[in-house]
């Protein structure tokens, strides 16, 4: 079945919303599977599964603007410096209009442009990321803008002193080595499994408390069991409800958000039902909060 193009329930006007929702079809760099530029259309699809009513914060996403302006759209497909000169220019003029920017991907290099709008916009901000890889490498394939680079283009827009990851299984050792020099934050998921998400959850806001946050979640941070259709999927993952404890933790403090990676190819829609419904919980839980 055919459902609507947007964002089940987005249909407040630009001028309107509060969220404004956007696609960023963009998959130029992947290194293990490619689609992630279906990764939009599906989650829409997918969000008209849902009530509109979230059980879990006794609110009617009806009752809450948002918008769903579609995706952007490229002159030269998949061309690098037009994606991020749209996509930094678009969620500029989100911010302007002081607006929550929800992007949805995409890869996860379409994150770097956003982070570089809110520097534009003299937003001081804390990133954080959950992510299955470091993303600390300098170059990859002999490229700078590649999917696993993208924690490394962040950290000179913002400084790795603000910049947390959590989830993390894979990279390579020169990487982490980088990493600790720098003093990145980052946790695996096999420290979060033993000491619980509380734990690394309680780390990350003890070490940004005074700061505004962009949450950033790559689709792969969640163990490939709940979320298979992922471009890179990395076995001994976090599980959907500490995504949730994430976004709950820092709900007051959330002025933008992007959910990347999905790759619709390669399941039968279970994960962009998964990102669609978290979407949905974090729109809920921002506005539960800001309202509070």
């Amino acid at each position: 079945m055919k459902f609507p193009d947007y964002f089940a329930d987005a249909e407040a006007s630009f001028e309107k919303a509060e969220y404004i929702i956007f696609g960023i079809p963009y998959d130029k760099t992947g290194s293990f599977r490619r689609g992630t530029n279906k990764g939009p259309t599906e989650i829409r699809q997918a969000s008209w599964n849902f009530e509109t009513y979230d059980l879990l914060n006794n609110i009617d996403l009806k009752d809450i603007k948002i918008h769903d302006y579609g995706n952007l759209i490229f002159d030269k497909e998949n061309e690098p410096k037009d994606m991020k000169k749209k996509v930094k220019n678009f969620t500029y003029k989100i911010l302007d209009k002081d607006k929550i920017p929800l992007a949805i991907g995409g890869e996860h290099t379409v994150t770097y442009p956003i982070i570089q709008a809110f520097e534009k916009s003299k937003k001081d901000i804390a990133v954080i990321i959950f992510d299955a890889h470091l993303d600390y490498k300098d170059k990859y394939e002999n490229n700078p803008e590649s999917h696993a680079c993208v924690v490394k283009r962040i950290s000179e827009v913002v400084g790795v002193e603000n910049i947390a990851v959590l989830g993390v299984r894979s990279g390579i050792q020169k990487e982490f080595d980088e990493a600790k020099k720098d003093g990145l934050l980052f946790i695996n998921s096999f420290d979060i499994n033993k000491k619980g998400i509380q734990w690394a959850l309680d780390k990350v806001h003890n070490k940004f408390i005074d700061k505004d946050i962009y949450f950033s979640l790559d689709f792969d941070a969640i163990d490939p069991c709940y979320a298979p259709g992922t471009s890179t999927p990395e076995p001994f993952g976090l599980n959907p409800f500490d995504i949730l404890q994430g976004i709950k933790l820092f709900s007051k403090k959330i002025t933008g958000f992007d959910l990347v990676e999905v790759c619709p190819a390669y399941d039968r829609g279970e994960t962009a039902i998964l990102a669609a419904r978290i979407i949905r919980y974090l729109i809920t839980e921002v506005s539960l909060n800001k309202d509070g």
